[in-house]
């Protein structure tokens, strides 16, 4: 499940995730995305991760077609709040593979030090 945070940053899609991660989450967020980068052309991204247990594969299309769509080149920095190591490993590949978009972890405690990071854009 996705739900949609507010963090009181114009261009920025927040949310916080638990859960399996559906495809009409995924169309959710990636349609927030999408007006955010028409109205500023650019975004910055937080996500919060409290569980994760998967996703549908439906959502994993809606996502390769959001890519093949708007692509990533609009997303300038991403801070992820999580208490998994596993997913900070990724989001260290990650930060490697996309060298155009800063990504850097955070403590679920440090939202506010991830949402201070997302404003130094």
């Amino acid at each position: 499940m996705l739900e949609m945070i507010e963090i009181e940053i114009d261009n920025a899609v927040a949310f916080q995730m638990s859960g399996k991660i559906t495809e009409d989450d995924m169309a959710l967020v990636l349609r927030f995305a999408k007006e955010k980068i028409e109205h500023y052309g650019s975004i910055v991204l937080l996500e919060k991760i409290d569980s994760f247990s998967g996703v549908e594969f439906a959502a994993i299309i809606e996502e390769f077609k959001y890519l093949f769509d708007v692509g990533i080149s609009n997303i300038d920095k991403v801070a992820i709040l999580t208490d998994k190591k596993w997913i900070e490993h990724i989001v260290n590949i990650e930060d490697k593979i996309f060298k155009s978009i800063d990504m850097q972890c955070f403590s679920l405690e440090e939202q506010e030090q991830a949402v201070e990071f997302l404003k130094n854009a």
